[in-house]
């Protein structure tokens, strides 16, 4: 795998570039580009606070519901399966009455932990700078085509 350098947008862009023009050529195309999914995922609107509550420690899912605010109930239930159908978290059930169940991240899942975190941290250094976007943009009027 390719790790990207943070520092080198020229380089970056080679290896962005490379990567689209092999996904182009092979057998499955542009429309079935391995990366969809995954982006899916982790675009999710609750995937992302999800993990990191699981990166604290083993949760169960009432501490889920206080750890990830605003959450309904039955979001975090999907949230919670669709995380396990992608192998980045294990559901274990202790045989208590009534039972009790207690999620945690499987090493797949903690391996996204690392560029989790730089996203994170590019999102919280430039929101300031997307927000002013924003509003320059909806400032202006839209040119028709």
């Amino acid at each position: 795998m390719t790790r990207l350098p943070s520092d080198n947008p020229a380089t970056a862009r080679e290896i962005l570039a490379g990567r689209l023009q092999a996904w182009r050529a092979s057998d499955f195309g542009i429309s079935q580009c391995p990366v969809r999914s995954v982006l899916d995922r982790l675009g999710d609107k609750w995937t992302t606070l999800t993990l990191i509550a699981l990166a604290q420690q083993p949760q169960r899912f009432s501490a889920l519901c206080r750890a990830v605010p605003d959450i309904s109930k039955r979001m975090l239930t999907q949230t919670l399966r669709d995380l396990e159908r992608d192998g980045l978290i294990t559901r274990q059930v202790f045989p208590t009455k009534p039972p009790s169940v207690e999620y945690e991240l499987t090493p797949l899942g903690e391996s996204l932990l690392g560029p989790l975190t730089v996203l994170i941290a590019w999102a919280e250094s430039h929101q300031a700078a997307i927000a002013d976007a924003r509003v320059r943009y909806d400032a202006t009027p839209l040119e028709t085509a």
